[in-house]
């Protein structure tokens, strides 16, 4: 439907294809997950994250909070974002942050619920919206990789900031998430030529 309306994404989508959904299960482990993602490669962070799967076997907010400064580090958080897993875990753990009840609440109380958390930026809570909840309007113009998409992809003369982004993103209401995933398709394929 996009495609049809938009001649840049419909020139990506014949190109590569249909995008992945990208889908995460939503829940403790993924907002650890999003929080190892925060200004780092995704390989950096798959990475992290899957010494931490391999240290804990199941991440929980219960094992989290059994790994002290050391252990986290040597699983490659730094020490901003070890605070921030510890956080969350403990946020969890005492109720104060229900991520069951999440995917009942629109976007805007799932945005407010999750970034009153220290570490959970607007960022962090839009990804989590988009993969874990798999909510179709939702557009992280906060994201670096996006902003390089759509600065190649609509050939624009300078990267756009995060307003011009969300300018930008309004042509795509109400599925600016798929339109997110039809440019990271983009921008993750090998061969940009657009």
């Amino acid at each position: 439907m996009l495609a049809e309306q938009d001649a840049d994404l419909a020139e990506v989508v014949g190109r590569l294809g249909t995008p992945p959904l990208w889908a995460r299960t939503p829940g403790f482990a993924t907002l650890v997950h999003i929080i190892l993602e925060q200004q780092v490669s995704l390989a950096s962070a798959r990475a992290a994250f899957n010494r931490l799967k391999d240290a804990l076997g199941e991440v929980t907010p219960e094992r989290v909070l059994t790994l002290n400064d050391s252990d986290l580090k040597a699983i490659g958080f730094s020490r901003q974002k070890t605070a921030y897993a510890r956080y969350l875990a403990e946020a969890v753990g005492n109720k104060s942050l229900d991520l069951t009840i999440l995917n009942e609440l629109d976007d805007e109380a799932v945005r407010a619920a999750l970034t009153k958390l220290k570490g959970i930026g607007s960022w962090s809570a839009d990804i989590y919206l988009l993969m874990a909840l798999c909510r179709p309007d939702v557009w992280p113009s906060g994201d670096l990789a996006l902003a390089i998409a759509v600065h190649q992809v609509k050939r624009l003369p300078t990267r756009p900031g995060k307003e011009e982004l969300d300018a930008i993103g309004r042509a795509w209401q109400p599925y600016r998430a798929v339109a997110a995933r039809v440019l990271w398709h983009h921008y993750l394929n090998p061969q940009k030529t657009a």
